[in-house]
């Protein structure tokens, strides 16, 4: 028996038990941007507004109580009701009619399905214009850059709203009769059109910086190709102030769409937006129906103002300056 227990204790020790590292959700949920998130009023009261105005924009047909684009659905003796508060007006219209008998709330939501999609659609397009020419712009230099920051400088001498407006105006002229998908891409390119500039700008002078670097520096000394350098290497050490912008480029994109809808060369009637709302509302203010612009105008803020301070408070979190 003392045999065999001496036996056993010569015996080599087990394995260490491996530890496990953690996902990525437990890493996000400990670092340093959610736990800023969760330590910033602000933060959490714009994403919560934003992230509402967007699933009743994105969930319209579903969250909305009537269809305001079914014309069958319509009923013109409900025309011109204030809101259900007010004497004269009904619960089954909440927030009032207009003067085609369109429920106000429902049109709200489908009004900002499409001031977000075109927003988000320019910002979009923006992005990879002045991404692509600022990457180049800084990367290679020379006659390039040069080329490159001179177009510039001509886009920022012009207002922007006069460009998307003579854009905008241009495509309606040259498609009067367009389908609605066309007019949508004429607005959406009116308004991105003016907006790279700010990308370029910005992604060219970090460009600058990420080049010479030592890790550019080894990449070319083994020979990798410029083209793989910028898009592998480059570029995603350049994107954090790309994302920051682009969260407050949208908030001035949803402006941008409403200004030339009220103007009347946004979208079509058929398909109204926040911006037409508010012009047809607007030719309805002196008769007493303030709630045909004040409602679609609050909307119209609330997106903005909420998107904009999540965009500022992004611009903190990722500036390690600030940490």
């Amino acid at each position: 028996m003392p045999g065999g227990l001496a036996a056993r204790r010569d015996l080599p020790p087990g394995p260490e038990p491996v530890a496990v590292a953690p996902g990525r959700w437990a890493r996000f949920l400990d670092g340093d941007f959610w736990h800023s998130f969760r330590g910033s009023p602000m933060a959490i009261g714009s994403a919560a507004v934003a992230l509402i105005c967007i699933v009743c924009a994105v969930f319209a047909g579903v969250i909305a109580p009537h269809n305001p684009t079914d014309l069958a659905t319509l009923e013109l003796g409900d025309s011109m009701l204030p809101p259900a508060w007010m004497e004269g007006g009904t619960a089954k219209y909440l927030l009032g009619t207009d003067e085609q008998g369109r429920d106000v709330l429902s049109a709200l939501m489908y009004g900002a399905r499409i001031s977000l999609f075109v927003g988000g659609a320019s910002v979009l397009l923006s992005m990879l214009i002045g991404v692509s020419l600022g990457l180049v712009s800084g990367y290679v230099g020379g006659r390039l850059d040069a080329l490159i920051m001179r177009i510039c400088d001509v886009m920022l001498s012009f207002p922007s709203i006069l460009i998307a407006l003579l854009i905008a105006g241009v495509g309606h002229a040259l498609f009067p009769g367009a389908h609605d998908t066309l007019a949508f891409g004429v607005l959406i390119i009116a308004i991105a059109l003016p907006g790279w500039v700010q990308y370029a700008r910005a992604v060219r002078g970090s460009t600058m910086v990420e080049r010479h670097k030592e890790y550019v520096q080894a990449a070319r000394v083994i020979g990798v190709p410029p083209l793989r350098i910028m898009m592998k290497h480059v570029l995603p050490n350049v994107m954090g102030p790309v994302l920051v912008l682009s969260t407050i480029q949208v908030a001035t994109a949803i402006l941008a769409e409403a200004t030339l809808s009220f103007l009347g060369v946004g979208v079509s009637p058929t398909s109204p937006s926040l911006g037409t709302f508010i012009n047809e509302g607007n030719k309805q203010l002196f008769s007493g129906a303030w709630w045909l612009v004040i409602f679609p105008g609050t909307m119209l803020v609330l997106i903005a103002l909420s998107i904009n301070l999540f965009g500022d408070w992004l611009r903190d979190a990722l500036n390690p300056r600030l940490r």
